[in-house]
């Protein structure tokens, strides 16, 4: 398959958050891949195994990116995550065009679920891949309960 057969890179961890997304591309007509990312922490398995049924579910392709270190990371916020997702991705697909989507959300005090944030990584982004490829964040200014009726109002299947 050509790697750059879509027009939309989704960060799936299996939650509610990436699964929104899924959702809100495919009702756009976006050619969507799905990456999930075990960077070590201690639900990759379970997330791994819930991400792998949403993709079955959607019938879209789940691509599996790992990083290894002695690092453990558990709950609550890891410095730097969502940007070292996104560059992950980056690295991953080097000839990427397109969007790269993460279910960050407003309500939490985490830098990386920001609009600060959001407008550094697209300016990174942009320098990396002279504009072809930016961080698409559709619930940006959305909270958790906000999402979750999105889920609930589309009848999503939520793991």
């Amino acid at each position: 398959m050509d790697k750059n057969n879509f027009d939309v890179l989704i960060l799936l961890s299996g939650g509610l958050d990436s699964t929104a997304c899924v959702h809100y591309y495919r009702d756009l007509n976006f050619k969507i891949k799905l990456i999930f990312v075990d960077y070590g922490q201690n639900a990759s398995q379970m997330e791994f195994n819930s991400a792998s049924n949403i993709s079955d579910y959607y019938g879209i392709k789940l691509d599996y990116i790992k990083f290894s270190s002695a690092q453990k990371y558990s709950d609550g916020e890891i410095r730097g995550r969502n940007a070292f997702l996104v560059m992950a991705v980056l690295l991953a697909y080097p000839t990427a065009n397109g969007l790269i989507s993460i279910g960050i959300h407003s309500g939490t005090f985490y830098y990386d679920c920001s609009e600060s944030f959001v407008k550094k990584i697209n300016s990174i982004l942009c320098d990396y891949t002279n504009g072809q490829l930016i961080l698409d964040t559709p619930f940006l200014k959305w909270d958790k309960k906000m999402i979750f009726n999105y889920c609930r109002g589309h009848n999503l299947e939520i793991q």
